[in-house]
């Protein structure tokens, strides 16, 4: 198992030239079966068996594709100016895919827009040499995009919340910034009636009132190159 968050050795060939061919001929199948009212797990499970998908794979399509229906809602509550607003960030979910893209690991462009990972903690998690540059990284971005108060959520459920608030402290410290951080049992839900809100978790795009992809914002500033899968 590599140290890089979110790789797996055999992502050079499950992501080849030659297996997206076959991952996008894959999406378009089950975006059709969405679409058409099927639940994505199961539209997944049945397209990719019949082309003998990994799991991997099977979940980097679970991440990246949406029904119509879900990107005209998340289209019409995107928001592309921030500057004096109130943003709420889902923290865990913005900081690993940052610690993924400055590992070099893949990420995946979702028809959304977004920039969604691999990493699949699980309630897991550990800070690693990437985090901090991470944490600075979405504070100097925000810094740029002239936001407002910042919060900050984090799950205090995953192991290590703690450590990673405290990190984050110093490093707010240090670009003189003092956002507000908090453990939450359900960051999700908290979220859900927000606006100015900063993730790249389905649910919660579906459920916020408004939102903005800084995720993809962070991605052009580094050069990290997004896979389509669809």
């Amino acid at each position: 198992m590599s140290t890089k968050r979110g790789y797996m050795p055999e992502d050079d060939i499950l992501f080849s030239a030659d297996a997206l061919a076959t991952l996008r001929t894959a999406s378009r199948h089950i975006c059709y079966l969405i679409d058409e009212g099927y639940d994505l797990v199961q539209a997944v499970t049945f397209v990719g068996n019949r082309f003998a998908l990994s799991e991997r794979q099977r979940f980097a399509i679970l991440r990246s594709i949406s029904s119509k229906e879900q990107l005209e809602c998340r289209k019409t509550k995107e928001l592309s100016d921030i500057s004096g607003g109130e943003v709420w960030i889902d923290g865990f979910n913005t900081i690993i895919t940052l610690e993924v893209m400055l590992s070099g690991s893949p990420v995946f462009e979702g028809m959304d827009g977004t920039v969604r990972d691999l990493a699949g903690l699980h309630g897991t998690y550990r800070i690693i040499p990437e985090t901090e540059k991470a944490v600075r990284m979405l504070l100097d971005i925000l810094k740029e995009l002239k936001a407002g108060k910042v919060h900050i959520l984090l799950d205090e459920p995953i192991s290590n919340s703690g450590k990673l608030k405290v990190l984050i402290a110093e490093v707010a410290e240090a670009c003189g910034v003092s956002p507000d951080i908090v453990l939450l049992k359900e960051v999700d839900k908290a979220l859900w009636e927000k606006e100015n809100v900063i993730s790249s978790d389905s649910i919660i795009l579906d459920h916020c009132v408004s939102w903005v992809n800084v995720m993809k914002v962070c991605a052009e500033k580094i050069g990290a190159q997004s896979i389509k899968v669809w």
